[in-house]
């Protein structure tokens, strides 16, 4: 495992919000520090070692959101975290519910006013698939560098990272929700808005906080990164060896079709992933899951079935296709369910293991792909 080094803690940052082009000074979050960051910190402020214990366990065993909830704090010291110290990095401007009730959709707008979205999706207890599972779709950027065609964050364009503890606040905001039901988080999927690679460090960051064994305590193997496939960072991330699980999403059996819908593919080739995906499976003996937004008569075809089998032989992994989730800007359609069922046959028939995910929240642009923060406008 790689040792992970304290984050030194600033009294402030400045983000840049592209329109209106105006500055920003806000104070440092709170979320940003990891523990020995917020030991040193509260150490700088003459406190005793014990109370940055006291602050962590608060904030992700107790989840408090404010620093009056921080009853077993000296009163000085609660006026001083909120004086000097951000707890609210993200506001709720709106939440939608889809009609089944399973899946919610929150819209938050940041210090800057750049907005995401996160998603939670609650999933039937009685049935095999479901288990009873409660994840979150979390957001690592304010839209996407990264122009997949079909996808609405794609077509928004990118505004900027996230922070580690704008990326945390998201999952905090969900997790003390869940609490007021006697529920809790189970899984938590780096697919919402962003590309989680392009914003490593800090993306990681609040992985390593969020499993903080003393913190919030969430099991590394219940973590899941997708990724379109940035070579260098599959490769740091194998080198780390991280419990957390890899999602690649690849859409397409050959370069010339993968180019056409997603750009990043003019930089990083469909051999240079699989390759990549290979030494992660070498270096961490973990499985590799693939993404396929099934689009009808473009990569749904038994030809392209064959071409993908043959590309991911002898591989460990598994395929992940969902029928296309549709957006504004974007004309291609999900293909049926015939053709789905014949793509993961021909999958299965050469052993490669495939899924055909249920689709979730479409009515309220809440599914995979859809995250814009459209509900505003």
């Amino acid at each position: 495992m790689v040792e992970k080094k304290p984050r030194k803690p600033t009294s402030s940052f400045i983000i840049h919000a592209s329109s209106p082009p105006l500055w920003y000074h806000i104070p440092m979050l709170i979320y940003d520090l990891d523990l020995p960051a917020l030991t040193n910190l509260l150490q700088q402020w003459d406190e005793p070692a014990y109370r940055a214990k006291q602050v962590w366990q608060g904030l992700y065993q107790h989840l408090y959101n404010s620093p009056d909830e921080f009853t077993n704090l000296p009163k000085p010291l609660r006026e001083k975290l909120a004086e000097r110290l951000g707890f609210s990095p993200i506001k709720v401007k709106l939440f939608q519910d889809s009609s089944d009730g399973q899946t919610r959709k929150t819209l938050f707008e940041l210090y800057d006013g750049h907005l995401i979205e996160a998603v939670l999706m609650r999933y039937d207890p009685n049935t095999n698939s479901g288990k009873g599972r409660r994840t979150l779709c979390i957001s690592t950027q304010a839209g996407c560098a990264m122009g997949c065609v079909f996808c609405a964050t794609g077509q928004m364009g990118f505004n900027r990272h996230l922070t580690s503890g704008e990326i945390i606040a998201q999952v905090m905001y969900y997790a003390r929700a869940l609490k007021e039901e006697g529920l809790a988080v189970t899984n938590i999927v780096f697919m919402g808005m962003g590309e989680p690679f392009h914003n490593y460090e800090n993306t990681m960051s609040a992985i390593d906080t969020l499993n903080d064994p003393d913190g919030y305590s969430f099991g590394a193997r219940r973590f899941t990164i997708s990724t379109v496939g940035l070579v260098p960072q599959i490769k740091k991330f194998a080198d780390e060896q991280r419990q957390v699980n890899l999602a690649i999403s690849l859409h397409a059996a050959d370069d010339a079709e993968r180019l056409e819908i997603m750009p990043v593919n003019k930089r990083y080739k469909i051999d240079d992933v699989i390759q990549a995906c290979r030494y992660y499976v070498e270096k961490t003996h973990r499985r590799v899951t693939f993404e396929w937004a099934l689009i009808s008569g473009v990569n749904d075809t038994p030809e392209v079935a064959r071409r993908l089998a043959s590309r991911l032989k002898g591989l460990l992994c598994h395929v992940n296709a969902i029928p296309l989730n549709p957006t504004e800007g974007y004309h291609g359609e999900a293909t049926d369910r015939q053709r789905a069922i014949a793509f993961k046959e021909i999958l299965e028939q050469s052993g490669i293991e495939c899924t055909i995910r249920m689709r979730r929240g479409i009515d309220i642009n809440a599914g995979c792909g859809q995250l814009a923060g459209v509900s505003l406008k």
